[in-house]
């Protein structure tokens, strides 16, 4: 025993050490970025696509959000026959909010299911079916839900990679119906605006699309991240946009677009890639998901005065797109953070600290939500950052 004990040791003595900080978080990155771009971009056969759609959805014209990611999910599963999706009510319901109706009649009832309402339970099936070969999207119905159940994420699918030093990797891809602004229902359970859970855990990727057809698009880049690189994807939706139509107000239908293609030429958003609304020279503004609603219908306010914004939509919240930031700072001089995400923790602490480390010298503001859970009914105003209050912020700023 002894002699093998020494034997085992005077090899481990020849294996390479960890000598910096890079090497040992090297398994927590590696990533594929042509492959997961041409992954992204392989759509299911075209006769699988006509069996699962009535109408192909790029020819069904605008689209809602709930819409957009609905057609997303049913082209991932039509062309993943390993993909499967489950949560609470996502089955036969179609979700609370429709945005899975009519995947499991399309699909099946072995590809789209209900679970039992327990939030551990889903992301613990989740981390098995990852490890068996399959590509879990498991729903968590509202971002309050996670909290008690974090650690599957934290603990267990995020270091699979890190110990087995890449040898082993959980994919999935977790929905989360997340934020504030919903009318008439909420409260701190169901308008949940805290994401510093999630931001700290080292390796996964985290998506907030903005807009119709950027949800669609970043879902298919998640997918194929999952499936190339192994990585654990939150996809994070604005619910309270789920369902709008207009942008600017009346009757506009400005906020849902056009079903992107998946063989198209944006067919998906690489990750970390963040995105530009404008070119005005007075400011820039950066923000994510309900933040850029608002701030498009605060911008065409400003405009009208005389302000020239130019919105960066971050798209990504892991990785963050901060060099883009940083440089449409630099081009207006001032910088204005919408942070929809409580003031303490909150993402804008890292978009203002990361565009100070780049270098930028200009004027920032920053305004977030209120450090207190969202209340019920139309006090929710008082706490969460407002179209109104985005002007404000943005006339101090550009006029002191």
């Amino acid at each position: 025993a002894a002699a093998y004990a020494a034997d085992v040791a005077a090899r481990v003595e020849t294996l390479p050490h960890l000598d910096d900080p890079e090497q040992i978080a090297e398994p927590l990155h590696r990533t594929q970025p042509r492959a997961v771009s041409n992954h992204a971009r392989t759509p299911a056969a075209p006769g699988r696509r006509a069996e699962v759609f009535d109408t192909l959805p790029e020819d069904e014209g605008p689209l809602t959000l709930a819409a957009a990611i609905n057609r997303a999910l049913a082209d991932v599963l039509a062309a993943d026959p390993g993909a499967i999706i489950f949560g609470e009510d996502v089955g036969r319901k179609g979700g609370v909010y429709g945005v899975t109706r009519g995947l499991q009649k399309r699909l099946g009832a072995s590809r789209v299911f209900d679970t039992i309402l327990d939030e551990q339970t889903i992301l613990g099936l989740a981390l098995g079916a990852g490890l068996t070969g399959l590509l879990p999207l498991p729903e968590i119905q509202y971002l309050a839900y996670l909290h008690n159940a974090e650690d599957q994420l934290r603990g267990e699918a995020a270091t699979q990679a890190f110990f087995s030093e890449g040898r082993f990797t959980n994919p999935m891809v977790v929905r989360i119906a997340g934020y504030g602004y919903q009318k008439g229902f909420g409260g701190h359970f169901h308008n949940d605006n805290s994401v510093a859970v999630l931001r700290d855990i080292p390796g996964i990727v985290i998506a907030s699309p903005g807009t119709p057809a950027d949800a669609a698009r970043m879902l298919r880049t998640c997918v194929a991240t999952a499936r190339v690189d192994g990585a654990v994807c939150v996809f994070l939706e604005p619910i309270a946009r789920y369902h709008t139509r207009e942008l600017l107000g009346g009757d506009d239908t400005g906020y849902m677009e056009p079903y992107p293609a998946p063989d198209g030429p944006d067919a998906h958003v690489p990750i970390g890639e963040g995105a530009v609304y404008g070119d005005g020279t007075d400011l820039t503004i950066a923000t994510w998901a309900n933040g850029l609603y608002l701030s498009r219908r605060a911008a065409s306010r400003l405009e009208a005065e005389g302000i020239g914004v130019r919105i960066v939509d971050l798209r990504w919240l892991a990785p963050m797109p901060i060099d883009l930031v940083t440089e449409q700072a630099a081009a207006t001089g001032r910088l204005l953070v919408v942070d929809e995400t409580r003031h303490s923790g909150g993402v804008g602490e890292a978009i203002v600290s990361g565009v100070v480390a780049g270098g930028f010298r200009g004027e920032i503001a920053r305004i977030a939500g209120h450090d207190t859970f969202t209340p019920l009914g139309p006090a929710a105003a008082h706490v969460l950052v407002s179209e109104d209050g985005i002007v404000e912020a943005a006339r101090r700023l550009v006029r002191g």
